[in-house]
């Protein structure tokens, strides 16, 4: 690859700031950064461009669950078993998702204007939906959601370039505390995703994107892999 190109180095170095770059993509892109100077000036201009953003982000202070994992994982303690519970019960599934402050301040930045609140005073609710590491594979996808203040419109916008395989579709569930998540529909992979429902944070603890044959799942609940997750903190 021809890396002195402005637009190749731009589009790399937005991935890489914003946390979406990741594996030996993200390995190999810091091992040419030393080495090429229009690289490291992308870098910055994404830094310096996002960096601001943050400031409205409040800071939120790790749980004592996840020093325990870090603790495990730094000192090769073995984890105790989990529960043999559905995905969507499994708390420690909606941990360790691409969440970070600079990409929930793009988030609020993308899409707060897209969805206006009945009321001037009533934001819309910012959830961001981090990709699934254990469904990379499948397809690394990660989201951001806005939800206006009275759950009756959701805009959903993928933050990366998503490429489903031919007869493959992209569906919405909101998750409740307890029992199966519901459908809210299909997706799109580029672009919004507009929805108009009554109730869409009415006994949601959090919302979901799964990969589905064409025409979204063929049971009323998710048959292919959890590809993106995001827990919904009001």
């Amino acid at each position: 690859m021809d890396y002195s190109k402005p637009e190749l180095a731009d589009r790399l170095a937005s991935e890489y700031v914003l946390g979406t770059l990741q594996g030996r993509a993200r390995t190999r892109f810091e091992q040419l950064l030393p080495a090429h100077p229009a690289l490291r000036a992308a870098v910055s201009a994404w830094q310096s461009r996002l960096g601001p953003l943050t400031d409205s982000v409040p800071e939120v202070l790790p749980s004592a669950t996840v020093w325990t994992r870090i603790e495990e994982r730094l000192f090769d303690a073995a984890p105790s078993p989990a529960p043999a519970l559905p995905w969507w019960q499994r708390l420690g599934v909606w941990r360790g998702f691409t969440g970070v402050a600079t990409t929930a301040a793009l988030a609020l930045w993308l899409v707060t204007s897209q969805v206006p609140p009945l009321q001037p005073a009533q934001a819309p609710i910012i959830i961001v939906l981090g990709s699934n590491p254990e469904a990379a594979a499948a397809l690394n996808a990660s989201f951001v959601a806005s939800v206006s203040a009275d759950g009756r419109a959701l805009v959903l916008k993928p933050l990366n370039d998503l490429a489903l395989a031919p007869g493959r579709a992209l569906e919405l569930w909101a998750v409740p505390p307890q029992g199966a998540p519901r459908s809210l529909g299909l997706v799109q992979a580029t672009g919004d995703t507009k929805l108009l429902r009554t109730a869409l944070l009415a006994n949601t603890a959090a919302f979901a994107v799964s990969m589905e044959p064409a025409g979204g799942s063929p049971t009323g609940a998710p048959t292919g892999p959890i590809v993106s997750v995001g827990k919904l903190q009001l």
